[in-house]
C-alpha cells in the first residue's frame, strides 16, 4: 500500500507522558510530597474516566475536573486549578519519543501529516510548541474540541476533511492504544499501525495492519509505503 496521508496519535506516540512526573512537579509547588502509592491510587481513578469519556459518557471538562477532586478537597483548591497546573507541568517536562523528529523529518514535504489526539487542548499546543513539531503538521484535531474522542469517527472525519478529504486507502493512522486509535481506524475504514510499548499485550478483536515497537522500525516500515 502506498500513503499519502498519515495521521498521528500524540501521548506515547509522538511525546513521552510521564503523568507521575508531571504530577510531582505539580504538586511541589503545593508543598506536597507525591508517592507512587499515590499514583497508583490517581491512576486506578483517572483510567475508569478516561473509559468513559472514550466511550461519550463524559465529556472532556468532567474528566479534567473529576480525577482531582479528592486532591483539592485535601488542598483546599479547586479541582479546575490543579487540572490546569497539572497540564502546565505536563507541557514543562515533554519530550519527543524516541526517534520522533528524526521520522517526521524524513516524512514531512512526501505525505501530508496530521495529528488526531484525545489529550486536552492546552496541552497538545503548548507541546507542538516546545518541540517544534508544530510545522510538521497540516491538521491538528483535539477530541476535546468537536466533542467526540476516539475511537469515535467523528475526529476521523475532522482530520480527513482538515487535509483534502483523502482516499481512505491512501490514509494511515498510527497509535499506541488499541482501543481508541487502532479500533478507531478500522471501524473508520482506514489502516492502522499500532505502535506497541513494552509490556503492552494485544487485545482479541482488535487487529491493527502493522505492529512496530518503535519509531525507528516505522520509518522502516514506511520506506517503501510512501506514494512518489
Amino acid at each position: 500500500m502506498q500513503y499519502t496521508h498519515i495521521l498521528f496519535d500524540a501521548d506515547e506516540t509522538l511525546f513521552s507522558f510521564n503523568a507521575y512526573l508531571g504530577l510531582k512537579t505539580m504538586l511541589l509547588n503545593y508543598g506536597v510530597e507525591f508517592s507512587e502509592q499515590d499514583y497508583q491510587g490517581y491512576k486506578d481513578d483517572n483510567a475508569a474516566l478516561w473509559v468513559q469519556y472514550q466511550n461519550g459518557e463524559i465529556n472532556a471538562e468532567t474528566l479534567q475536573v473529576t480525577r482531582f477532586t479528592k486532591l483539592a478537597e485535601e488542598l483546599n483548591v479547586k479541582p479546575q486549578e490543579l487540572n490546569d497546573a497539572f497540564l502546565d507541568a505536563m507541557a514543562e517536562i515533554c519530550q519527543p519519543l524516541l526517534g520522533a523528529k528524526a521520522l517526521l523529518e524524513s516524512l514531512h514535504g512526501k505525505v501530508k501529516l496530521g495529528i488526531i489526539t484525545n489529550g486536552f487542548t492546552k496541552l497538545q499546543q503548548k507541546r507542538l510548541a516546545h518541540t517544534g513539531f508544530a510545522d510538521y503538521f497540516e491538521a491538528l484535531i483535539i477530541s476535546e474540541q468537536i466533542g467526540k474522542a476516539k475511537p469515535a469517527p467523528e475526529p476521523f472525519e475532522a482530520a480527513l476533511a482538515k487535509l483534502g478529504n483523502p482516499d481512505k486507502s491512501k490514509v494511515l493512522m498510527v497509535g499506541d492504544t488499541l482501543e481508541s486509535d487502532v479500533l478507531g481506524a478500522s471501524r473508520f475504514g482506514i489502516d492502522s499501525c499500532w505502535l506497541q510499548h513494552e509490556g503492552v499485550e494485544g487485545k482479541n478483536g482488535v487487529e491493527p495492519t502493522y505492529t512496530v515497537s518503535s519509531l525507528y522500525e516505522l520509518a522502516e516500515l514506511l520506506a517503501d509505503k510512501i506514494a512518489a
